[in-house]
């Protein structure tokens, strides 16, 4: 094992009608004049968004608001964003809503707490020295931004999607409750299982320090997130697996899953980032229908995990060679991308590259990496075309 630093600031408020605590929690923080950043319309006819705005207004708590957040969200709002809080001199970002909200507001909290383009920090140019504090109001069980370090964002101009990690942006609280969940569709619900499952492996797939504790809460994350993505399959209104869904996306991606690890592979994300910029794809999506050709490509390399992977989320009882039961493990997990109408290829995401289209992804993958990235193999430009041809 590695040393490490698990750093989780976080107070999370789980369950229902926790909303209802939001100003409590931001004057907790300090918070007296905030931005509230959400999505589309959901937030709107659910009654969230005003429900929210009541209990601050009774607060005496002043606030201005910026809708329009999108799946892979715009740079383009994120700078209608921070010129907004700095014209009404807002102090406290609350997101209301998913991933995309959150890693909007998080940009917009570092833009408006540093000097020049955020974009700079995204593009790896420089660090950031601080973000305005966020609070989160979740309504998709996800990417985990409501308790991670990270948010990405996507620049129209070129289309390149990138992500940028800093403790600064980790929120200040996140308000849980399951039944916000409810009402989304069946496939967003199965993107968001994906995301978590995915958190979850990028960090446990590596060839660098591994410990017992943080692999069996790994795996068992892994099982229960299966388990319950398929009950709400069939039944979305069930709570308890609403509860422990959105739960698990959290501790996917706190850091708690990578404790004592080389930091994980990432690779899966970072090629999804191409595919996410270019065609729009959801997340989820997008990480199902790339994982199978980045597994068959780097297993041998760690074959150790995938045989342990196999046996211990996948249940494989299979009796054979470490590389044939790593393999069925592979193929057992893209089964169950398929019960929960998640696509295991490009055709099936619905997207059609080009030649020259995937050697523009893995091009802009190698830059966005600095060249080669990975712990499970190392993947340099021309291994991450390979993937993309293969997922094909």
């Amino acid at each position: 094992m590695f040393d490490f630093k698990y750093f989780t600031p976080t107070k999370v408020v789980f369950g229902r009608n926790t909303e209802s605590r939001v100003a409590d929690l931001v004057k907790e923080f300090g918070g007296t004049k905030i931005l509230i950043h959400y999505g589309g319309g959901s937030v709107v006819r659910s009654g969230l968004l005003k429900r929210v705005t009541d209990t601050l207004d009774s607060a005496g708590i002043s606030y201005v608001t910026l809708g329009g957040a999108v799946p892979n969200p715009h740079l383009g709002l994120v700078y209608e964003g921070i010129e907004l809080c700095r014209k009404e001199k807002v102090d406290f970002l609350l997101a209301v809503g998913g991933g995309s909200a959150i890693d909007s507001a998080k940009a917009i909290g570092y833009g408006v707490a540093n000097e020049g383009d955020v974009w700079d920090f995204y593009d790896y140019k420089r660090k950031a020295a601080g973000c305005l504090p966020i609070g989160v109001i979740l309504t998709i069980a996800a990417t985990g931004s409501e308790m991670s370090d990270s948010s990405v964002i996507t620049k129209e101009e070129g289309l390149v999607k990138r992500g940028y990690s800093s403790d600064y942006a980790r929120p200040k609280f996140a308000i849980m409750n399951p039944e916000l969940t409810m009402t989304l569709p069946d496939y967003q619900t199965a993107c968001g299982c994906t995301d978590i499952m995915m958190h979850t492996m990028e960090r446990y797939f590596t060839n660098g320090g591994n410990m017992e504790i943080t692999d069996a809460l790994a795996e068992g994350l892994l099982r229960t997130v299966k388990k319950n993505a398929l009950i709400l399959h069939e039944d979305p209104k069930n709570y308890d697996a609403r509860a422990e869904v959105m739960w698990a996306g959290s501790i996917s991606h706190n850091g708690l899953t990578g404790c004592g690890n080389d930091g994980g592979d990432w690779m899966t994300h970072k090629l999804e980032h191409e595919l996410g910029g270019l065609y729009d794809v959801a997340h989820g999506a997008g990480l199902a229908a790339i994982w199978g050709s980045w597994a068959r490509y780097v297993y041998k390399d760690c074959l150790p995990r995938f045989k342990r992977f196999a046996q211990n989320v996948m249940e494989v009882e299979k009796v054979g060679s470490d590389e044939e039961i790593a393999l069925a493990g592979i193929e057992a997990l893209e089964d169950f991308f398929r019960r929960i109408g998640m696509p295991t290829n490009l055709r099936e995401l619905g997207v059609k590259p080009t030649e020259d289209e995937l050697a523009l992804m893995a091009k802009k993958c190698a830059i966005g990496v600095g060249g080669e990235k990975g712990s499970a193999k190392v993947l340099n430009e021309e291994a991450m075309l390979a993937i993309y041809r293969a997922s094909m």
